[in-house]
């Protein structure tokens, strides 16, 4: 900041802004909002009926789907044969699974774009990648 001089002939104005009402109107709706905050929460109080229940824990059904580097397909740890994948999916269905995919490195693009598009057209929706985390450096 340059303050001015007393002087004669100096009568330029002061061309800094001076910043202390504004932070004193800042720490002032600080305190405002501090005050007021717990106010915000206004809930109605409503007498909710007692009742005697058990929590449910549906965890949903996971299907282990390997491929190897030969493209092998392995359903639940069981070798499946492409052709038969349709079929053993179609019967997978109920209850929404979820297909956890596991691929070698070198698998080809084409088996592993080949059995998701397989599991989308029967009805598997939640797929994800097994992977393993990157070893440190």
């Amino acid at each position: 900041m340059s303050f001015g001089s007393f002087g004669e002939g100096q009568n330029m104005p002061m061309a800094d802004i001076n910043t202390t009402p504004l932070v004193d109107v800042m720490l002032v709706l600080l305190v405002i909002f501090i005050i007021t905050a717990p106010l915000f929460h206004q809930a109605i109080p409503v007498d909710l009926p007692q009742v005697s229940s058990s929590k449910l824990d549906d965890k949903p059904l996971v299907i282990q789907l390997a491929i190897d580097a030969q493209g092998i397909v392995f359903l639940d740890g069981e070798a499946v044969h492409r052709d038969a994948l349709d079929a053993r999916f179609a019967g997978l269905t109920a209850g929404n699974p979820e297909l956890h995919l596991r691929a070698d490195r070198s698998t080809r693009y084409e088996v592993v774009a080949d059995v998701m598009a397989a599991a989308q057209r029967n009805g598997l929706m939640k797929i994800a990648f097994v992977t393993q985390p990157q070893e440190a450096r």
